[in-house]
């Protein structure tokens, strides 16, 4: 990856900060880090430098090809400036500046002059120490810049120097090139900001929280929905103290569960392949569906899929109750490993102790059968796929 934003990185960072764009969601659409992004954006707080345009004042670049052709030819410098409609001392200067007759050279010419014309305007802040002290004043009061700006306004209405606009108190907290105001004072505005947030509404997804290739809940086969065949499961993780925690896998229509151990952490890697050896320990008439949140941990869903040829569906946002069994079980499950505690240290083997036990329990819903009959019951009562 360049280590500096090139041209057209620059422009597209610009388009997509206004949008109101994170520095995360910038980066991955100009193929940039998201530090990188942020250190680019709050170099200047979040505002756009103006674009820098020639002054028609001054020389372009086609009137010192002409100085330089005629320099060339022996010609003068009243000849000269007659030539480009200029006065006689503004090629004088020119050429003087840059080196003399014998050694001007038109595009290093205007190089230069392009270089010498970036001096930035030194800010009223900056020129009047009476009305920054006042301003840096109101500001330690935690007035708002408008409410200085409205009170300057009002007290000193015969005197424009003492009178900035808002604005002028933002660019001079958020511009560091300023340098009028303490750049710490940006800490006693009503934000504590020390950059410039377009007035954009941020879009709530910016593609950091979306899984790709999703198939949502809605996509589900109407037999899952009935609960009449077995082999449809809602999953989750159950956390402990971070970062440990174990994966929960519950069946719909008997409510058996299965506890996965996750000693590698709960990355979408870690997850991926504690799911395929658990849900492939399973008979092939058990492996229909996962029914998950859209948790980052199910990142790897289509490899799984691949592997288990279990398909995934991701419930809607905020949606617990789309995998109602599931959120019931990892309640229950709070008995044996409460919120915040150790899961580093759990085995498979204890985790298969506590599933026993939650299937040995008679659940009224099942008319007060308990998942492990239910469940072999039903495996009894459907065939198995070959």
């Amino acid at each position: 990856m360049s280590r500096s934003l090139t041209q057209e990185q620059k422009e597209r960072v610009w388009q997509l900060w206004a949008e109101g764009r994170s520095p995360r969601a910038i980066g991955r659409e100009v193929g940039f880090w998201a530090q990188g992004v942020r250190n680019f954006v709050g170099h200047t707080g979040g505002v756009r430098p103006p674009k820098r345009r020639r002054s028609e004042h001054c020389l372009s670049k086609a009137e010192r090809e002409e100085i330089s052709r005629g320099l060339a030819c022996g010609e003068g410098f009243r000849a000269i400036g007659r030539a480009i409609s200029r006065p006689h001392t503004t090629v004088s200067r020119e050429v003087n500046r840059n080196g003399g007759p014998q050694c001007y050279r038109a595009q290093a010419a205007d190089e230069a002059a392009w270089g010498r014309a970036r001096r930035p305007k030194p800010a009223k802040l900056h020129l009047n120490p009476k009305l920054r002290a006042v301003v840096e004043e109101k500001l330690c009061l935690k007035w708002s810049p408008q409410q200085i700006s409205r009170w300057l306004r009002r007290t000193y209405p015969d005197h424009e120097a003492m009178q900035v606009s808002h604005e002028t108190i933002y660019l001079s907290l958020f511009v560091q090139g300023r340098g009028a105001l303490r750049r710490e004072l940006a800490a006693c505005l009503r934000r504590g900001r020390h950059t410039r947030h377009p007035r954009a509404q941020r879009p709530k997804h910016q593609g950091q929280g979306k899984i790709p290739g999703r198939v949502m809940i809605s996509e589900r086969p109407a037999e899952v929905e009935d609960r009449a065949v077995p082999g449809h499961w809602e999953g989750d993780l159950l956390l402990g103290k971070l970062p440990t925690g174990i994966a929960t896998l519950v069946e719909r229509s008997t409510r058996y569960c299965q506890l996965v151990e996750l000693p590698e952490g709960h990355s979408a890697e870690a997850v991926r392949d504690a799911l395929v050896k658990s849900i492939g320990s399973l008979p092939k008439q058990l492996r229909r569906s996962l029914t998950w949140d859209q948790g980052k941990e199910m990142l790897e869903h289509v490899q799984f899929t691949i592997d288990s040829g279990v398909q995934v569906y991701f419930c809607d946002p905020k949606s617990p109750w789309q995998r109602g069994s599931n959120e019931n079980t990892n309640g229950l499950l709070r008995q044996y490993f409460p919120r915040r505690s150790d899961m580093g240290s759990l085995t498979q083997e204890r985790l298969d102790a506590v599933a026993a036990e939650l299937n040995g329990r008679p659940r009224q819903t099942l008319d007060w059968m308990s998942p492990g009959e239910r469940l072999a019951q039903l495996l009894s009562e459907t065939p198995a796929q070959g």
